[in-house]
């Protein structure tokens, strides 16, 4: 054999025995977790008191303690951060969004009234009823300071 084609099939061994190795751990074969999602947002005070006061999420340590970021727990393991200082004002689409489940949507439309927060269903605009999807899964819709879209539902994951 040409010393080339040598070279070629040790390489693609070692290429394939790593492989292998690598994809018989333990970390390759679990898929990667959700962290955190991150908004960029103009007023920062106005969006942390907003996701405190009508989304009721608690905040956590900013190991950053810069001033421009707040973060939230949203879930075990889940958080959201918000950094100030955007500069941007995009049109967001009600088809991206942020999803939060609760027990009741017609409790937390309730406390949206109680907020003054203006929600709708997926269809149609201005103050609405709760949309049902066709799993059965309750929803609304509402935009945060900055126009980002969130939806709460009932979901029984």
């Amino acid at each position: 054999m040409k010393k080339d084609t040598i070279a070629f099939l040790s390489s693609l061994a070692v290429l394939l025995l790593g492989s292998f190795g690598f994809s018989q751990s333990g970390t390759a074969s679990k898929p990667p977790e959700f962290d955190h999602a991150a908004l960029h947002v103009h007023d920062l005070q106005k969006s942390a008191e907003f996701y405190e006061r009508v989304m009721g999420l608690p905040r956590t340590p900013d190991p950053f303690k810069d001033g421009r970021h707040v973060w939230f727990r949203i879930g075990a393991h889940e958080q959201l951060h918000i950094i100030a200082d955007a500069t941007d004002q995009p049109t967001r689409d009600i088809d991206v969004h942020l999803a939060f489940r609760v027990a009741s949507v017609p409790d937390f439309m309730t406390h949206l009234d109680q907020t003054h927060v203006t929600y709708r269903n997926s269809t149609s605009s201005g103050h609405q009823t709760a949309g049902v999807r066709p799993d059965g899964v309750r929803q609304i819709y509402f935009q945060d300071p900055d126009g980002y879209w969130l939806e709460v539902n009932d979901s029984k994951f």
